[in-house]
């Protein structure tokens, strides 16, 4: 989850919302990704859709089976949609997201998809609340 906090940061950094996500397969990184989109003009460039992508590629296939995607935000309903379709083994999010989160939403993820809830949430709501009172205060 701290890899996946250091891409929130770059985030971040860019103006984006600031959302990092990591996947994993044998205890090593395949794929890091942020959120890119203002900078890609792409409202589907969340953090995970990019990190599905990258770990896809790198393993050559669609389907994510063995591998855990670690992300800052809970994912929301496309994301978690996207999830579905690659069968990703295991989800670990940190800061929950009461309104637009796939939970509340009740967007159904793969069957054998676990979840993890929780992780470093503190650190990854700090940096989500920081970045919307500084959009706040420039307006």
């Amino acid at each position: 989850m701290r890899r996946a906090l250091q891409e929130a940061q770059f985030a971040f950094d860019k103006g984006e919302v600031p959302v990092g996500a990591v996947i994993t397969f044998n205890n090593q990184i395949i794929a890091r990704a942020h959120n890119l989109t203002e900078t890609l003009n792409d409202v589907t460039a969340h953090a995970e859709m990019q990190a599905f992508t990258a770990a896809a590629d790198f393993l050559g296939g669609k389907y994510l089976k063995n591998c855990t995607l670690y992300v800052t935000l809970e994912p929301c309903q496309m994301c978690a949609g996207a999830s579905y379709w690659t069968q990703i083994g295991k989800i670990v999010y940190g800061a929950s997201e009461p309104k637009l989160g796939f939970r509340v939403l009740q967007t159904k993820l793969h069957p054998k998809t676990k979840v993890v809830s929780g992780v470093l949430e503190e650190d990854c709501a700090f940096l989500l609340k920081k970045f919307f009172i500084e959009k706040r205060n420039l307006n």
